[in-house]
């Protein structure tokens, strides 16, 4: 590590293999916290190449407990987190009407590291059960159209890592990996990113995949579709700006999509919006991304795949879906 270290902090970069080798070593419990803190650490102040987050995502992958859905093709609507809103849990809230939908979800998600209240924490606080138990989760998917991934389960190389992103406090690069370690290995996927720099890095790993694609920036520093400008969105074949016109609605402001301070609080917006009792502006976003979400999977344009989440989402189908998998939690 020391060698490494002395490489980075001299602005030098290194290989994919070299990068795949520190993230098994430290799996292994070969460092200790100051050297891990201190290679998180340099990843804050200089981006990440291409080789190297190829390199990361590589070694967690090949270290990860993988989920077997028995072939069904999923979703996984993730975003990086670490743009500094502090918005409610969108990205979660628009897994339930995507699957409502019609359109088999595998969420991969976590405890919030940059964010107050991350997927993991109000899934938590709502009673959903966190398992890697092979049998539960194709049942989740079997019955409810979605299965909850906690990144904690399925990427043992994470434990020695996970306190110190605690302590830091900050996004780091594994902020960046989230999205795309997710243990199902979804065919599809809809990923939210904090910067336009990552949306192409993003495209470029993609590009070397199977994987049917939609990668989201909101200029305006959202890793998702905030309808608070224009979003910036990358798929397969095309590129493409995305504002509020393209799904029939009126921009807002940022404060419109604001979190909670408390897990609580978070919960309290969540089950408001899936009751069909959010803001015009909670609603809207999620369906914005629900709908992405649904075009992504099935060719649909961003208004029909908006208009088919909205309809899901205040006819009650997502909240029976969230109901589904609260009550197979529990039994």
């Amino acid at each position: 590590m020391k060698e490494i270290l002395n490489r980075l902090i001299n602005h030098e970069t290194i290989s994919k293999e070299e990068a795949r080798n520190v993230l098994v070593h430290i799996s292994n419990g070969a460092y200790n916290t100051s050297q891990i803190a201190a290679f998180l650490t340099v990843y804050m102040m200089r981006s990440v190449t291409t080789d190297e987050l190829e390199g990361f995502r590589d070694a967690l992958l090949e270290l990860c407990i993988p989920v077997d859905l028995n072939g069904v093709e999923t979703i996984d609507l993730c975003g990086t987190g670490g743009d500094g809103k502090d918005t409610f849990n969108i990205s979660t809230l628009s897994s339930f009407v995507t699957a409502a939908a019609g359109v088999p979800v595998a969420k991969h998600g976590n405890y919030g590291v940059s964010s107050k209240c991350g997927s993991s924490n109000v899934m938590e606080h709502l009673g959903i059960k966190f398992t890697s138990d092979a049998d539960f989760l194709k049942r989740s998917i079997d019955e409810a159209n979605i299965c909850f991934l906690h990144a904690q389960l399925f990427h043992p190389a994470m434990k020695n890592v996970g306190p110190i992103r605690k302590e830091l406090g900050v996004k780091t690069f594994f902020n960046m990996l989230g999205p795309m370690i997710n243990p199902a290995f979804p065919k599809h996927q809809m990923v939210g990113v904090f910067s336009l720099e990552l949306a192409r890095l993003y495209s470029y790993l993609y590009q070397k995949t199977d994987k049917n694609y939609t990668i989201l920036h909101a200029l305006d520093g959202y890793d998702e579709i905030s309808l608070t400008g224009t979003t910036k969105a990358i798929t397969n074949n095309a590129e493409r700006m995305l504002t509020a016109e393209d799904f029939g609605v009126k921009a807002h402001s940022q404060a419109a999509i604001k979190g909670d301070d408390t897990i609580e609080g978070t919960a309290k917006i969540f089950m408001n919006v899936l009751n069909g009792k959010g803001t015009e502006a909670q609603t809207n976003v999620v369906c914005a991304n629900a709908g992405t979400a649904i075009a992504t999977v099935k060719g649909f344009t961003s208004k029909e795949g908006f208009d088919l989440a909205k309809e899901t989402l205040l006819s009650g189908k997502a909240l029976k879906t969230f109901e589904t998998l609260q009550t197979l939690s529990q039994n």
